[in-house]
């Protein structure tokens, strides 16, 4: 049944099995029997991949797999779902010439028979469907969309499957549908489940247009942190402490994150650097795990309405505190301060790190989705990104320890040649490159670009001492089925650039990962910005327990 076991991080384990049917058999298995410290388990074409909350649990786990034969996967009757579609896809003609097929033939092919709920992955809502009689292998781009639209019907591979939301995505176009492939309201909140049958209906782009205005009518709702009722005004001791006057160009609420669901295709998420949300939250006497702000490249405006203590960390921004514009004073980073009311804190541009952390006392309060209050921009779970005027209202502070003590910055530095290090092991695809090639990816140089976010880096060649740049070339060409890849994972897609995954990763992908960041790391990862060089270190030990405790 597992034919192979492959190291994909210090955290994790990358089954591969012979058959889908053995992998949806074990995948069932290991949800209702999970394994002692497993975090995630991520089915996927012929593999699942297996995250542990420590190294330790990650060595049991590879001794313990043996136990893992003879098990059957059980449909427990699953339900018929029709989906709409107007096949009319920007890769639709392309795709179907490259088959050999016409364009009328293609759409026979792939609406004429029933599909099967695979397994779900990548984002929320997209789930993987087999085709129940004829296959039709299709080849993925050869360079992944920075932004795929939302309930796009898509093909790669052997699968079909619909992206719910706008993400980047390097499968085939061929179409669109109204449905709703993902809601949080649902008992059920993917549509299309494991099990599921499902048949795509031709249809007519207007009368798709009328299914989706007769399907989607919210009732009108009153927000409740907005409703102001005069006949009962708010307790002052309630009022928000801080309202944004300017939330710079991203500030988001962000905590530890929501690991568990990558099965589901609800990628862990939570703050880009760890180790600065941690430390503001120290200073302020919360607890580690804490909601708190997390602002992209500085420039926010927050204004008091009450005292707040608060603690910058991360990258480095100049912190004033304004009562008028003749009245400021100067806060020091990592160094709790109080604001009070009727003052306001101006958070200048970074001029060293990417992300600034705020932590504010008690924490920030706000209403948790699948247990987390992060923002994630790949899922769109979690609150939406602050604006201007929103307030920001601070939780319990009665449990709060007393403030702290300044600390060190924990940013770090630029070595002498001016690259940052990121270390990685190998795995689980490196023998998809010849030997060469894996240490070109040690000794070249990488420099991350301009379409870089909380979904990854990318990062292209540069010169580097004694080595000319240029991408990494495979030895390997064929398509890779779709599979789990962890948080800090070196994906490389036919174009031999890297893309290294953060947070809000996709929880499964098509393309071989050659390596992986040690987790201790992935702070300084995301505090890369563009146009910054990084050089990739192989960990010199990577079979030694990671001393973290925190779930990739």
């Amino acid at each position: 049944m597992i034919t192979g076991i492959r190291p994909a991080g210090r955290l994790g384990l990358l089954l591969e099995l012979e058959t889908l049917d053995d992998v949806l058999a074990v995948h069932q298995h290991l949800k209702t029997h999970p394994m002692p410290g497993q975090v995630d388990a991520v089915a996927a074409a012929r593999t699942i991949m297996l995250t542990f909350g420590h190294r330790d649990h990650v060595r049991a786990a590879h001794q313990h797999t043996d136990a893992l034969t003879d098990l059957e996967f059980s449909t427990g009757g699953r339900e018929l779902k029709k989906l709409q579609v107007v096949y009319d896809g920007e890769d639709l003609a392309e795709l179907a010439e490259t088959l050999g097929m016409s364009t009328e033939a293609f759409i026979q092919w792939h609406s004429g028979q029933q599909w099967v709920g695979a397994f779900g992955g990548f984002a929320p809502g997209f789930t993987y469907c087999t085709p129940a009689e004829s296959t039709q292998p299709i080849p993925r781009r050869s360079s992944p969309r920075t932004a795929v639209p939302e309930r796009s019907v898509a093909v790669a591979g052997d699968f079909s499957a619909v992206y719910p939301r706008v993400s980047p995505g390097g499968w085939q176009l061929i179409g669109r549908t109204s449905a709703d492939m993902w809601d949080l309201d649902r008992a059920d909140p993917a549509l299309v489940s494991p099990g599921d049958t499902v048949v795509y209906v031709p249809v007519s782009a207007e009368k798709l247009t009328l299914s989706a205005e007769s399907e989607n009518h919210p009732a009108p709702q009153q927000d409740a942190a907005t409703s102001n009722d005069s006949a009962n005004p708010p307790d002052s001791s309630l009022t928000p402490p801080l309202t944004v006057e300017d939330p710079g160009m991203q500030l988001l609420i962000q905590d530890l994150g929501r690991p568990g669901y990558s099965d589901l295709g609800v990628s862990r998420a939570g703050v880009a650097d760890e180790a600065a949300a941690r430390q503001a939250n120290r200073l302020v006497g919360n607890s580690e795990g804490a909601p708190v702000l997390e602002s992209l490249m500085g420039g926010v405006v927050l204004n008091a309405a009450r005292t707040a203590v608060l603690a910058v960390t991360g990258a480095v921004v100049e912190l004033t505190i304004a009562a008028d514009d003749e009245h400021t004073r100067h806060a020091r980073m990592c160094e709790p301060f109080a604001l009070t009311a009727g003052e306001q804190l101006r958070i200048g541009p970074t001029t060293r790190g990417l992300r600034a952390i705020v932590g504010l006392r008690g924490g920030v309060a706000g209403q948790p989705e699948l247990g987390s209050l992060s923002s994630d921009t790949m899922s769109g779970l979690g609150p939406a990104p602050l604006q201007i005027g929103d307030s920001i209202t601070a939780d319990d502070t009665s449990a709060c320890a007393a403030v702290g003590v300044a600390e060190p910055t924990t940013l770090i530095s630029a070595g002498e040649d001016g690259s940052f290090t990121l270390r990685f092991t190998y795995g689980p695809r490196e023998d998809w490159f010849a030997m060469a090639e894996q240490r070109r990816l040690t000794i070249q140089l990488w420099q991350v670009t301009q379409e870089s976010n909380r979904v990854g880096l990318r990062l292209e060649p540069v010169d580097s001492p004694g080595t000319a740049a240029r991408p990494l070339q495979r030895t390997r060409t064929e398509e890779l089925p779709s599979e789990g890849v962890a948080r800090g994972s070196l994906q490389m897609p036919p174009s031999g650039n890297p893309v290294l995954f953060l947070n809000d990763h996709p929880v499964t992908g098509g393309y071989p990962v050659i390596g992986v960041l040690l987790p201790e790391d992935l702070p300084a990862a995301a505090q890369l910005r563009p146009g910054d060089i990084v050089r990739l270190l192989e960990d010199p030990d990577p079979f030694t327990p990671c001393d973290s405790e925190v779930p990739s």
